[in-house]
């Protein structure tokens, strides 16, 4: 079942105003929509750190971004493995020591499609680890900061959310018994968004002044499954993503929209509305309710503090 689509006024970046002296920190951005998002937020005078696993595409991206809008924007980059715990920890306190404000944490890292089953340092699947364990820890980490600013949380998801069995199967995480990339896949995203939701319903709850959107990019031609998905989806998507994807500029919209358009509502996702979101200008989008199951949602918070070893103060 699904929440009823509400509409909105197309945004566009056109409608951001002047960014300077704020700052915004992404996941994952030195290819694709986390790339495109630094782009337009620096173009606006903000100031951008990105959260980049590879150092060596890290600098090419910052030199890249440079020679397109001049040496003199405020970038840079830390480098963050989201498969390990203690390399989110020592980004996030590096980034603490380093920024005084946050006005948003976008959580657009992610991997996708791995074929065969994989863990990551810490022993979980690697794409539930990536993309739901390690962003949530950072979050925690970086959340009185954020609230300092009074600023946002971004959780980029997926309509992956909504496919595959449709739950968080707690007994068996790791999907152990029947591993299928398409599966796994679709757990993290659920997983991430129901922490997404979950979160903006305790600071509700708490009074704290952080708020939280929850996104997702549509069907974009980024590299996503360049270095995980099997040969024949990768060649699959080669060909699909020519016919039936927008740009990595268009799907990074929704999460430049969540980081920074006023007056958007929680229990929401936002991303393209046309062709069954895939593509098309940025709105509301229908949400299934099982991203909203609050029951699954608070055993996978329990689940989640025990994991990464962070109780958050909410």
């Amino acid at each position: 079942m699904t929440t009823k689509q509400l509409t909105t006024k197309t945004w566009t970046p056109e409608q951001i105003g002047s960014l300077t002296g704020k700052t915004y920190v992404i996941t994952g951005a030195n290819s694709g929509a986390g790339f495109e998002a630094s782009r337009i937020l620096l173009a606006k005078g903000a100031k951008v750190v990105m959260l980049n696993r590879n150092p060596v595409k890290s600098v090419a991206a910052v030199e890249e971004l440079k020679a397109q809008l001049g040496s003199n924007i405020d970038l840079s980059y830390i480098q963050m493995d989201l498969a390990e715990l203690d390399s989110v920890r020592r980004a996030a306190k590096q980034l603490l020591e380093s920024t005084n404000s946050i006005e948003a944490l976008i959580c657009n890292g992610a991997i996708a499609q791995v074929a065969k089953q994989q863990f990551t340092k810490d022993g979980f699947e690697s794409q539930l680890g990536v993309n739901h364990f390690g962003h949530f820890l950072l979050c925690g980490l970086l959340f009185e900061q954020i609230e300092a600013s009074q600023g946002r949380i971004v959780i980029v998801g997926s309509n992956a959310y909504k496919m595959g069995l449709k739950k968080i199967q707690f007994d068996d995480l790791n999907f152990d018994a029947n591993y299928t990339a398409w599966s796994s896949y679709a757990q993290s995203k659920l997983a991430q968004m129901m922490f997404g939701y979950e979160l903006q319903q305790r600071i509700k709850a708490s009074g704290k002044q952080v708020q939280v959107h929850v996104c997702h990019p549509g069907a974009s031609r980024t590299n996503l499954l360049k270095d995980t998905a099997s040969t024949f989806n990768k060649t699959l998507w080669a060909v699909l993503s020519r016919l039936i994807a927008q740009s990595a500029e268009k799907g990074a919209w929704p999460e430049v929209m969540c980081a920074t358009k006023q007056g958007l509502a929680i229990n929401k996702l936002y991303g393209p509305t046309k062709r069954a979101d895939t593509v098309g200008p940025v709105g509301e989008c229908l949400l299934d309710e099982v991203a909203l199951d609050q029951k699954m949602a608070q055993q996978l918070w329990q689940l989640s503090e025990e994991n990464t070893s962070f109780n958050w103060k909410l």
